[in-house]
């Protein structure tokens, strides 16, 4: 028992890995957002312990030309499935008071079987540039509406240690998390007979902040709020920087996002704590 403890002592406590989760699974897909015209196929994998929330991603977009400026216009459905092994951390509540327990507690959590379904669509307005010190690039910028639902993202929990020790109940963070996002971007795309490649950097923004939502049950409650409203704990949906390579074969007008694949795997578990690996693989056919 005293193993345990130590254990989940160490770990990030629950509450703030079931935020990270979906979070960055936000930041995966701006960072492979459709701004060329094709359907574009991926898929996402995030894990923190046993944790995970994993699925493939597909959008379609449009491009209509008007003088120098392109428009277009897409849309994305990113389909997920949530689940954990068994899992030792800290049991803590932000989202609501009067939980009768002594948190945080080290706890096991168990029984996690859910989904997440992240859709949206946008448009963003674009444009060659000029620029004497990097030479030919594109800027863009746009505004893209996104819903974020969380279903079944539910734990059966067991208190391990401390005064409340056997305590068990029901702990979920089931949501939608709707937001307005405007972004901005860059790309230096570079054209050779056979390959094309296009440095590019993002920035994105999710509108309104809005509260981690949570329910948690035990014996003799049932208490559910959101942090915002609570006045603990901090926001669902971060600012978003992202970065990526797009390396292109031309006679087959198909593109893989390489250097997000590389970048989404070394910044993620750095800018949201907790989380271990994160993996994101695109492919772009543009007819």
């Amino acid at each position: 028992m005293l193993g345990l403890a130590t254990a989940a002592d160490a770990a990030h406590p629950i509450e703030y890995v079931a935020e990270h989760l979906p979070e960055v699974a936000m930041d995966n897909r701006y960072a492979v957002l459709p701004l060329q015209q094709g359907i574009t196929v991926g898929y996402a994998q995030t894990h923190s312990q046993t944790l995970s929330i994993d699925g493939p991603m597909f959008s379609v977009s449009l491009q209509r030309q008007a003088g120098p400026w392109t428009l277009t216009g897409f849309v994305f459905y990113d389909s997920f499935t949530l689940g954990s092994g068994v899992e030792h951390r800290p049991l803590d509540v932000l989202f609501t008071k009067g939980v009768p327990y002594q948190l945080p507690a080290d706890a096991e959590f168990t029984g996690l079987s859910g989904s997440a379904r992240d859709i949206g669509a946008g448009l963003a307005l674009g444009r060659a540039a000029h620029w004497p010190w990097v030479h030919d690039l594109t800027w863009s910028a746009g505004l893209l509406w996104q819903s974020m639902a969380l279903a079944d993202y539910r734990f059966h929990y067991a208190i391990l240690a401390g005064p409340d020790t056997g305590s068990t109940g029901m702990l979920d963070y089931d949501a939608t998390y709707r937001h307005f996002v405007p972004f901005v971007g860059l790309a230096f795309p570079r054209t050779g007979e056979h390959w094309a490649i296009a440095p590019h950097v993002q920035f994105a923004l999710p509108l309104p902040k809005r509260g981690v939502v949570g329910h948690i049950t035990g014996a003799g409650f049932d208490l559910r709020g959101d942090q915002d409203a609570n006045g603990y704990g901090a926001h669902f949906g971060d600012p978003s920087i992202t970065l990526g390579l797009d390396l292109a074969y031309r006679p087959w007008n198909l593109s893989f996002d390489l250097g997000t694949a590389i970048s989404q795997y070394l910044v993620e578990p750095v800018t949201h704590e907790g989380v271990d690996r994160n993996l994101v693989l695109s492919i772009r056919w543009s007819p």
